[in-house]
């Protein structure tokens, strides 16, 4: 831990440059300052993560946002004086099954008091039976509707289960306004009325592909291709084959593997269309420009939960690198950090954490998480009680402190993460015509 005394530099200051808000980091301060510890036993929280396989890329930045924030909350003092450890488990980017024992082994061998992940790749529901046994909380950010669905069929079951972020469904129609403020504002003009729609096989992909399907006619675009590709992908020749026989004004790839996004980036490039190209989320990790290199270069990405390129955004974006190296990604590590820093803050407010099987404390920490309006790097988390997931700015709600960003980026130069586009106040910079695209 810093020396501050050394240093001159106070733990608050330190913890505002690292990208903890100056609120968040005064208000649990204070709260830790005011109140003496629970018990010298520290507050475990798990961290459920991909650490290897195909996603593993990642599984790493989520473990190391956790790992993050929690050195920062006990630089803090951290939950009302009790120290904060965190253990993490690898699902090995698998199945429901392999999340839910990994959920189990650190809450019957490490007494976590809550268990927070990313995304895996799972049903979306895979931890919510697992802590409502155990009367903890979890926290993830799968980003699908089905989590809605089964925290309203039973809330007294499902209390404290919360998605972080909006789900999947705001992909679609966010994707499709996006293109209409780009040809309202004379940034870009359609060479024709044809979208093309890729989509893998998972549930996540398929939703946000079914999305624009079935939104792509309000807004004057004619699907001309919608297709399903078997995963991972390394060889791109068919589908682009049928891009080029028919080629789109917009080919929407809501596939989200970085590896497989980067592969049809390079093969596209070898004889593009004329063709405005979304890839959805994966082409946010340093890892899609890696591979992609110069072919990266003007492709569009979204993501209803990125870093914000704003003061608050910047400097844990800062810190994040500083710490992981240049080529970590704090749009995925920023995930689990903002999600255990808004748990700290909702703990301490109701009066400390408990382990497991001790719901009715645990209880109010999920009430508090509920009604807290926490600002962090990724924007505002803001909970809607009925399906326990954030609110989405502008899809939601059109205050922007009062719903997470759903934004857009491009990437500009294949050395440095993509430019933020889009949405309002929250842009960087001005989209630009794709290199291989005519104007």
């Amino acid at each position: 831990m810093n020396d501050f005394t050394k240093t001159g530099q106070t733990r608050r200051g330190f913890l505002k440059g690292a990208g903890v808000t100056a609120g968040s980091a005064a208000m649990l301060a204070g709260l830790n300052e005011s109140a003496q510890a629970q018990s010298s036993e520290p507050v475990v929280i798990g961290c459920a993560a991909p650490l290897t396989g195909i996603v593993a890329a990642d599984g790493i930045e989520f473990r190391n946002g956790a790992e993050m924030a929690v050195d920062e909350i006990n630089a803090l003092g951290g939950i009302l004086g009790r120290p904060v450890e965190l253990v993490s488990v690898d699902t090995e980017s698998k199945g429901d099954d392999v999340v839910i024992q990994a959920a189990q082994r650190m809450i019957d061998r490490d007494n976590a008091s809550l268990i927070v992940a990313g995304y895996n790749l799972e049903t979306g529901t895979a931890l919510h039976d697992v802590v409502a046994d155990a009367g903890i909380l979890a926290m993830h950010a799968n980003t699908v509707a089905v989590h809605e669905e089964t925290v309203k069929s039973d809330p007294d079951r499902y209390w404290g289960t919360f998605m972080y972020d909006p789900p999947e469904t705001m992909y679609g129609a966010g994707f499709l306004k996006f293109l209409k403020d780009l040809e309202d504002s004379g940034q870009f003009s359609r060479p024709n009325d044809k979208i093309a729609i890729v989509t893998g096989p998972g549930t996540y992909s398929i939703n946000i592909a079914n999305a624009l399907n079935e939104g792509a006619a309000a807004y004057g675009y004619d699907v001309s291709l919608f297709e399903t590709v078997k995963v991972p992908v390394t060889e791109w020749g068919p589908t682009l084959a049928k891009l080029r026989a028919d080629p789109p004004a917009v080919i929407a790839v809501t596939h989200f593997y970085t590896q497989d996004q980067a592969q049809f980036m390079n093969q596209f490039m070898t004889d593009p269309t004329n063709s405005l190209v979304y890839l959805q989320y994966g082409a946010s990790l340093a890892a899609f420009r890696d591979i992609a290199g110069d072919n990266s270069v003007g492709c569009i990405y979204a993501t209803v939960i990125g870093a914000l390129q704003d003061e608050i955004g910047s400097a844990f974006s800062e810190a994040y690198t500083g710490r992981f190296g240049a080529t970590a990604s704090p749009n995925s590590g920023g995930q689990t950090y903002l999600a255990v820093h808004a748990y700290a803050l909702a703990a301490a407010l109701a009066g400390g954490p408990s382990g497991p099987y001790e719901e009715d404390q645990n209880r109010k920490v999920a009430d508090r998480l509920r009604s807290l309006i926490y600002r962090g790097p990724m924007g505002t988390m803001r909970i809607k009680p009925e399906t326990q997931s954030a609110y989405s700015y502008p899809t939601e709600t059109n205050d922007p402190s009062l719903g997470m960003p759903h934004i857009f980026s491009q990437i500009h130069d294949k050395t440095k993460e993509g430019v933020l586009i889009a949405p309002s106040p929250y842009q960087k910079g001005e989209f630009r015509m794709p290199p291989w695209m005519k104007a």
